[in-house]
């Protein structure tokens, strides 16, 4: 019985990260408006919210917020080294007011997202800028 238990929690979970990386990509290609509240995936994933949390906490030892807040700060991560979008843009692409964004990606990372490009693009922007005609 215990067995079944696990199969079903391990199903549940990748259902909930396959359904995450799906939703985030949405929102960041702007095939959805907006993000989703955890009950709502809970609905697209047919389970209760409290089923979906106590089985995400349980499987991983976090909250499924976390993981949700994690995919879209890495979604953020890749435009931000494979885009030159501004960071505004980016951040009213992940359906974030700029200045919350910046909060948000530093909670995360502990940089700022400008830090963050400069780090990982570090001569891609002035000397590019340079030799830009327009």
């Amino acid at each position: 019985m215990e067995h079944n238990g696990n199969k079903r929690a391990e199903q549940i979970t990748r259902q909930y990260f396959t359904f995450l990386d799906q939703h985030v990509e949405d929102v960041a290609n702007g095939n959805a408006i907006d993000f989703l509240e955890l009950n709502q995936i809970a609905d697209a994933l047919h389970i209760s919210h409290s089923h979906l949390s106590d089985t995400i906490q349980k499987s991983t030892g976090h909250h499924p917020c976390h993981f949700y807040d994690l995919k879209i700060v890495e979604k953020a991560k890749l435009l931000l080294i494979e885009t030159d979008l501004s960071i505004a843009f980016i951040a009213k692409k992940l359906t974030y007011d700029p200045s919350n964004f910046s909060k948000f990606f530093k909670k995360f990372t502990g940089q700022t997202a400008g830090e963050f490009r400069k780090q990982q693009k570090p001569n891609n922007f002035k000397s590019s800028e340079k030799f830009t005609t327009k």
